[in-house]
């Protein structure tokens, strides 16, 4: 990770870690750099917090004061800005969201014109121009840039949504929760215009109530009113519409694991998985990998966050991978996470396969786990302790292959994630209850 930008682009809270100064540096040097061949075209997306409206603002006067011009999509799931970089005469894109956070937190992603997040380098020029390692001169007379709405870039995406997946949904019910964010302004429109019956919640934006209580990051009273109703599946979107949890008729969660499962089985029956292979991430829970083993189905694994699983699936030709926190991609489609697909590729196995979601999760069974985070002073020092590394160690040692203890910094906040998988809730309590101790007696704060 950079300066500034972490796993998953700049983050901070608005106006304190992440201020309009911020973004709007980091608009004039993408403008700098993309017009240097000539007036470039940047696509900028938001998600609906607060701050959001703040930063398209001052990153886009930015981008516009060094030459280019800086394209308005609006509100809008940040793999619709991916898809535009890719697909229309765009330089690069950047979506102004912190996804699942708070509303009170915001970032900056910023998205290549291959549709992946903008590679080390130019990141690293960008923190150079930020600490004052370089100095640039603002575009003068008619080389200024421009600042203009685009509000057909949201059509487009839902047109292109619906010709990859034109799936008939006539006689399904479909519930779904948009987390009061970006899926609010796709998610019914393409599952209605497929022929579904919708009954949408948390779909009011106000700028503070993203991700508040509702969606995949809270998805509790979504599940119960699930086992009330007569659906045949729900649907749970983060923030930004990237990741998405399904929901059983029952109120079961439909993980990222069980997605993998689901779609590896059927693209392997279908003679479609390429390498016979699916790739997820250190997270993925002991049952997936034993589910997979008898299925025989080859598991690629990478560190987390979806632009390892990404990069795993680009460079062996790789056609789904992704993470249990419901961000799966599918590179046939797509270059980056999409809630919106992953909901259109189970209905259409779900279709196609006469299935239902219960049924298709059949035969895999979900070891317990556990997840603790400890806020620490140094997160990267922790890591090279030699008591942490010898409870890690020793609770290993315990389970006996019957489980796991995985210890990791979060990308983007000052934490260490403890996460125990046993045969029982009670071992992952005490697994990972004495590692977390370990950590917090010397490095909490």
């Amino acid at each position: 990770m950079g300066r500034y930008f972490g796993t998953d682009g700049i983050r901070g809270k608005a106006n304190e870690g992440l201020t309009a100064s911020r973004a709007f540096e980091v608009g004039r040097y993408l403008g700098y750099y993309y017009s240097k061949q000539g007036r470039g075209k940047i696509i900028i997306g938001k998600d609906t917090r607060l701050s959001s409206d703040m930063l398209e603002n001052a990153l886009a006067a930015g981008i516009a004061s060094e030459g280019c011009d800086a394209y308005l999509a609006g509100y809008c799931p940040t793999p619709m800005i991916c898809y535009l970089t890719v697909h229309e005469d765009f330089s690069v894109g950047a979506m102004i969201s912190a996804s699942h956070n708070p509303y009170y937190d915001n970032g900056i992603k910023v998205f290549s014109k291959e549709g992946i997040k903008l590679q080390g380098e130019v990141e690293a020029l960008i923190e150079d121009y930020i600490d004052g390692k370089e100095t640039i001169a603002f575009a003068i007379g008619d080389k200024i840039g421009r600042v203009i709405p685009y509000p057909a870039g949201i059509d487009h995406y839902i047109d292109y949504i619906c010709r990859t997946f034109p799936t008939d949904l006539s006689g399904m019910r479909i519930a779904m929760d948009c987390a009061n964010g970006s899926s609010t302004y796709t998610a019914e429109k393409v599952l209605t215009r497929l022929g579904a019956s919708c009954t949408v919640m948390n779909n009011q934006p106000d700028g503070t109530n993203i991700n508040n209580n509702c969606g995949s990051t809270h998805p509790d009273a979504f599940c119960a009113f699930m086992k009330k109703g007569d659906y045949d599946l729900g649907l749970t979107f983060d923030g930004d519409a990237d990741r998405q949890i399904p929901v059983r008729p029952d109120g079961a969660l439909v993980d990222g694991d069980f997605v993998l499962y689901i779609c590896g089985k059927y693209y392997r029956d279908k003679g479609m998985l390429k390498g016979n292979t699916v790739v997820t991430t250190v997270m993925a829970n002991l049952g997936f990998w034993k589910a997979m083993e008898r299925e025989g189905i080859h598991v690629e694994k990478t560190d987390v966050g979806d632009k390892y699983v990404y990069d795993c699936m680009l460079k062996n030709g790789y056609i789904v991978g992704g993470e249990q926190s419901g961000h799966i991609i599918f590179s046939e489609y797509e270059t980056t996470g999409d809630g919106l697909v992953t909901a259109l590729a189970l209905l259409k196995i779900m279709r196609e396969t006469g299935r239902s979601i219960r049924e298709l999760c059949e035969g895999l069974k979900i070891y317990p786990q556990l997840l603790v985070n400890v806020q620490v002073s140094d997160k990267n020092r922790v890591m090279e302790d030699p008591d942490v590394k010898a409870a890690i160690e020793e609770a290993n040692q315990s389970l006996n292959g019957n489980g796991r203890i995985l210890v990791r910094p979060s990308g983007t906040e000052p934490l260490l994630r403890v996460m125990a998988e046993a045969e029982t809730d009670q071992i992952c309590e005490q697994v990972c209850g004495r590692v977390a101790e370990t950590i917090r007696s010397k490095y909490g704060i």
